[in-house]
């Protein structure tokens, strides 16, 4: 995580927590997610994503506004300029990945592992009640 982390900031500029919320806004319906379900997307308390979001935010790469359903809530969302870096963060992402975890296994391995880790999420044979 620290070389993945490293190799963000050298090449982007950009934490790798920074291209966490980047990447949960650019998957959310919209490109845009509640501060409080962001917040929880990403493991951060809300005084902690208010912080990053505000970085982010002086970066011109996330803005933020009031739910249209719900004025008591804020949302963030993804800028033009947040969209095209996090288009060229995930492809640095899929390298780092690739080379530090992917390559080290073989394409049985790997097949194995897709099958297995689904279990971390959705609980299976093993599970602990």
């Amino acid at each position: 995580m620290r070389e993945l982390d490293e190799e963000m900031r050298d090449e982007h500029g950009v934490a790798l927590g920074d291209f966490d919320v980047l990447a949960q806004l650019g998957e959310a319906a919209g490109g845009r997610l509640r501060m409080c379900d962001l917040a929880a997307a990403v493991v951060l308390s809300p005084s902690g994503l208010s912080r990053r979001v505000d970085r982010l935010e002086r970066e011109g790469l996330v803005g933020r506004e009031r739910a249209e359903d719900d004025a008591r809530s804020v949302e963030a969302s993804l800028t033009a300029r947040g969209r095209r870096l996090l288009r060229r963060l995930r492809a640095t992402h899929r390298a780092g990945v690739k080379q530090r975890f992917a390559d080290h296994f073989s394409a049985a391995e790997l097949q194995t592992l897709r099958e297995l880790l689904p279990r971390l999420t959705q609980g299976g044979p093993g599970e602990v009640s």
